[in-house]
């Protein structure tokens, strides 16, 4: 999953945001993963999960081609606002530590982190059509701190496939985020996977794009997934 709002102007100033983050997650555990806040020290780690994770196996990323090295300074970007947000949650094998998966989040409100611009110019096609969905979800940006938690990027490494990690992290990102005072949590859901993980949690589809019917430029960049229908932007009311 990519977000859309990549697409709004880059905003370099930090955000102030309205909610308690000093609330730490409690402790989980399940089938002997464990799972809890990203912390600072996890950057490295979660980042080149995120980049082998996409440039493998999400739709968008293959297609036009993204590394996991190009991946990896995307999500790199996002770390330094992830352990100030204590939104983001990572799995861990309890067994060896070794981390298995992770739900990078954020406030839908964030503003773009500094070194978009250096970005490998593939991602401008994703964006494209992600940034088409929440301009149909809402008519402007998210400017209010505590509006709603973005579920910005889901990845599981594929040795721990199968074994539910990605529900439970979307389980243990939506309560984080509750507890915290979110009323809403909005996702873009970029394959058919990540669609039925977050179905299966209650979020409700909202907007559909088509990789068929997308062009950037002129130039269509998607056919080759076309069997994965398209992009989908999809929220959750949170209860209090």
């Amino acid at each position: 999953m990519l977000s859309g709002r990549v697409a709004r102007p880059d905003r370099r100033e930090k955000p102030e945001y309205g909610v308690d983050y000093g609330t730490m997650i409690p402790f989980a555990a399940a089938n002997g993963i464990e799972y809890g806040l990203f912390e600072e020290s996890d950057s490295s780690e979660m980042v080149r999960l995120l980049g082998e994770t996409f440039a493998r196996r999400d739709p968008p990323a293959v297609a036009v081609g993204l590394t996991a090295s190009e991946f990896e300074y995307f999500a790199g970007l996002l770390c330094g606002d992830a352990a100030i947000q204590g939104l983001t949650i990572i799995a861990r094998s309890a067994e060896t530590g070794e981390m298995a998966g992770a739900l990078l989040a954020e406030d839908s409100s964030s503003p773009l982190p500094a070194g978009m611009g250096s970005l490998s110019a593939k991602f401008d096609p994703i964006f494209d059509i992600l940034g088409q969905l929440e301009s149909a979800y809402r008519s402007g940006p998210v400017t209010t701190s505590g509006e709603s938690a973005h579920l910005f990027l889901l990845g599981v490494a594929e040795r721990f496939g199968g074994q539910g990690i990605g529900r439970q992290l979307v389980a243990q990102g939506t309560a984080n985020a509750a507890r915290r005072g979110y009323p809403l949590a909005v996702t873009e859901a970029t394959n058919l996977t990540s669609q039925h993980i977050f179905r299966r949690a209650g979020f409700i589809e909202r907007v559909r794009g088509s990789y068929q019917e997308h062009r950037f430029n002129g130039k269509a960049f998607f056919t080759s997934i076309a069997d994965h229908g398209g992009p989908v932007l999809m929220d959750k009311q949170l209860g209090s």
